[in-house]
């Protein structure tokens, strides 16, 4: 049980640094608590919508770039190695699955609420 935690764990972390090397493109408002106090501007955290949008870009992202990265070997390109195209295709795996996983937990905490008794 707590192996499963840790992995469910370090897939989110994973999933926290693609939306954070993603958000300096899109238009989602980044929190910096010190440059807030700084500045005297107010803090403004990014909504639970534009979170997802940016995971799931980043997650596009990835498999767009393994699906290319794979391509270009099977075309002869040197400079796309073996090496590069498996640690890819297991990023974009591994982002995959944390978002399935984030998916279904969504769900299960959906049809938890809908299951409650009034």
């Amino acid at each position: 049980m707590s192996h499963s935690i840790t992995s469910v764990l370090s897939q989110i972390r994973s999933l926290q640094t693609q939306v954070g090397q993603v958000a300096p493109n899109a238009d989602v408002p980044r929190s910096n608590a010190i440059q807030g106090l700084t500045e005297g501007t107010a803090i403004t955290a990014p909504s639970f919508s534009q979170t997802l949008e940016g995971a799931l870009k980043g997650v596009n992202a990835a498999q767009q770039k393994s699906g290319q990265l794979a391509a270009a070997f099977e075309k002869g390109d040197p400079t796309a190695d073996l090496a590069k195209v498996m640690v890819a295709s297991q990023q974009s795996q591994l982002a995959f699955r944390a978002t399935v996983e984030v998916r279904n937990r969504l769900v299960q905490a959906y049809q938890d609420v809908m299951n409650m008794p009034l």
